[in-house]
């Protein structure tokens, strides 16, 4: 196993101290229990949104905790599911008056965690179940479509949202609102190696993909030879548009999303692929992000985010963001 390692069972405090002392200006990290938190809380009342999940997809979640996203942040070891201790001390560190509101892949023990986590704490509180993965039905670890990189655009907005001094209610509403217009899907060329384990989680042979991969390894839909970028961005592009049924002149947001370890050069090129074949379907991008945003280690592929736009989705889209992995003024 060829990684940065000093002790494995110290990889993810080591690497929290490292996140919390590189951007002091931004986060405050605390461990055991760990959480990631702003470090300035905001001056006005507003719903506290605290999301997490296994570690290994940085920079999700830590890396959007800031201002116009995430109040929090709860990592678990790699691919783990934090424990409800975490979500307990998180929600009274940032609690701000109004609730508290977790944004939650859909993953069993990430789901049952956060269940837990929301009993334990006296705030109000509610949940977001983001799933986003139009590839499968059911997975490994999921039961119906699993939470993927289209938890980054549902933190951003409902993040936006909250800094309104929207309600709890309604930030839950807008965030299912958002889920709701999103699908991804994503192909992988290789597996990644969980530090714990030393080894590949899968095998693909040199000329092998896995179409509709998870992003902890998770088998897709199938295993077939490679195919072009612009075959197999089709392949992916007609599967989520096939779910979300977007009508003619719709305006999207089209993200490209890295796993680890695929050069921004080819994302940029499934980036171009994508939004010609959108094109020709009379669906035009008008938001776009590309880049390794929900990774997994460092498996080679990427992954296809559309969400249909309307107003409120695009305000709170392009409103300021400052965290130390996503940051825009408008």
């Amino acid at each position: 196993m060829k990684k940065f390692v000093n002790k494995v069972d110290e990889i993810l405090s080591e690497s929290l101290t490292g996140f919390g002392n590189a951007h002091s200006d931004i986060i405050k990290v605390n461990l055991s229990p760990d959480y990631i938190s702003r470090k300035l809380k905001p001056t006005n009342d507003k719903v506290s949104l605290i999301s997490g999940g296994g570690s290994g997809h940085e920079p999700l979640h830590g890396g959007f905790v800031g201002h116009g996203m995430l109040d929090a942040a709860c990592p678990g070891q790699v691919f783990s599911a934090p424990t409800p201790d975490q979500m307990e001390a998180a929600s009274n560190e940032v609690f701000n008056g109004k609730g508290i509101l977790f944004i939650v892949k859909n993953y069993s023990g990430d789901i049952m965690n956060f269940e837990m986590g929301a009993d334990m704490i006296s705030h109000d509180n509610k949940t977001i179940i983001v799933n986003d993965d139009v590839a499968v039905e059911d997975s490994t670890f999921t039961t119906g479509r699993r939470g993927v990189a289209g938890t980054m655009i549902v933190e951003k907005t409902v993040g936006s949202l909250a800094e309104t001094g929207a309600s709890l209610g309604e930030c839950k509403v807008f965030g299912d609102h958002v889920n709701n217009m999103t699908g991804s899907m994503g192909v992988a060329f290789s597996s990644c190696t969980v530090p714990a384990a030393g080894k590949p989680t899968f095998e693909l042979s040199g000329d092998e993909m896995e179409f509709g991969v998870g992003i902890h390894g998770e088998p897709g839909r199938k295993r077939e030879k490679i195919k072009s970028a612009n075959e197999l961005t089709k392949e992916i592009i007609d599967t989520i548009l096939e779910d979300l049924k977007p009508e003619k002149n719709q305006e999207v947001l089209l993200h490209v999303n890295g796993f680890g370890g695929t050069p921004l050069m080819e994302l940029y090129l499934l980036f171009n692929s994508a939004q010609k074949l959108l094109e020709n379907c009379n669906i035009k991008v008008s938001r776009s992000i590309v880049g390794n945003y929900t990774t997994s280690l460092e498996m080679a592929g990427g992954s296809f985010t559309i969400t249909k736009l309307d107003q409120n989705i695009t305000t709170h889209w392009d409103s300021k963001v400052h965290t130390s992995a996503l940051r825009w003024k408008m």
